[in-house]
């Protein structure tokens, strides 16, 4: 496990000040605000330290409504909405400086057996056969009038290896409109511990990283990192069907059917290597060109 995974996962690792409030500190980011993963993945912890540990997660649905403060602490306050016989819910808010910044409904739900079918996973390259992030990122320097974002991007991803299945939208930029689709590849960059939430958090902090790259596919633009793009995530909704591990290699398929009145849909699944389709997601965020 590299130093960067060891951070991430210690900031995960919340610190419990009253029985249903929690205390997280924040990483540096490629926009100088808290990334919206990581407060979604830090208040999906909460809500899963409320919850027995045979209830695994099932669904989440967030709003993002403040930018947070890298600088400062998040409390977590954990709202126990209901303990059911099969499933449980949470709320969480997420505080800064006295304001909500993030409200999160996460629901967990008891082993159960039903009906089974899923659809089928979409062809794609061999991960293993794709450029890492620390390959691609400075081979095309250029294509970034601040290069210290190039420093920022690789440090935002030195914990999980991420790897684009076709160019990203900063390498098409003013070639014109493609397909708004976008696939890419993502494992954690070292072995973890068995703890399926930790898992399924993980995977709730990597969803927040490309998810609207669809959308600027479809009008080709190279995006926040490049400063063509306004960008900010405003909701967030994960469904989780199967078990997986976020230390092996999962596939996330992404598209966007929708853009308008300055705001960009993306939906996306995620499949294991092997093929099984275990999180859908769904996210819109605002997408401003600049005047």
């Amino acid at each position: 496990m590299n130093t960067a995974l060891t951070s991430l996962l210690d900031l995960l690792d919340l610190e419990r000040i009253e029985q249903d409030i929690f205390r997280g500190i924040s990483r540096s980011a490629v926009v100088p605000r808290v990334f919206g993963g990581q407060v979604a993945a830090q208040a999906l912890v909460a809500a899963g330290r409320t919850v027995p540990e045979d209830r695994a997660a099932h669904s989440l649905h967030a709003y993002f409504l403040r930018p947070g403060d890298p600088g400062a602490p998040i409390v977590y306050q954990v709202d126990r909405i209901r303990d059911g016989r099969s499933f449980t819910t949470r709320r969480v808010v997420a505080v800064q400086h006295g304001q909500p910044i993030f409200h999160l409904s996460a629901s967990f739900q008891e082993h159960e057996e039903g009906l089974e079918h899923q659809e089928p996973m979409p062809p794609a390259p061999d991960p293993e056969s794709l450029p890492t992030a620390e390959e691609l990122l400075p081979a095309h320097a250029d294509k970034f009038p601040d290069p210290k974002v190039i420093d920022r991007l690789l440090e935002a991803r030195a914990a999980v290896d991420l790897r684009y299945a076709e160019d990203p939208p900063f390498l098409v930029a003013g070639q014109g409109p493609r397909e708004p689709r976008s696939q890419v590849w993502f494992r954690t960059r070292g072995k973890l511990a068995d703890d399926p939430l930790l898992h399924v958090c993980l995977a709730t902090y990597v969803s927040d990283m490309t998810l609207l790259d669809s959308v600027l596919l479809a009008h080709g633009r190279g995006g926040w990192a490049v400063g063509d793009v306004v960008g900010a995530s405003l909701d967030h909704a994960m469904w989780f069907h199967r078990p997986f591990r976020a230390d092996e290699w999962l596939l996330y398929d992404q598209q966007s059917p929708s853009a308008s009145g300055g705001r960009g849909l993306g939906t996306a699944r995620i499949y294991t290597q092997d093929g099984r389709l275990v999180v859908s997601v769904i996210q819109e965020g605002v997408v401003r060109v600049p005047v």
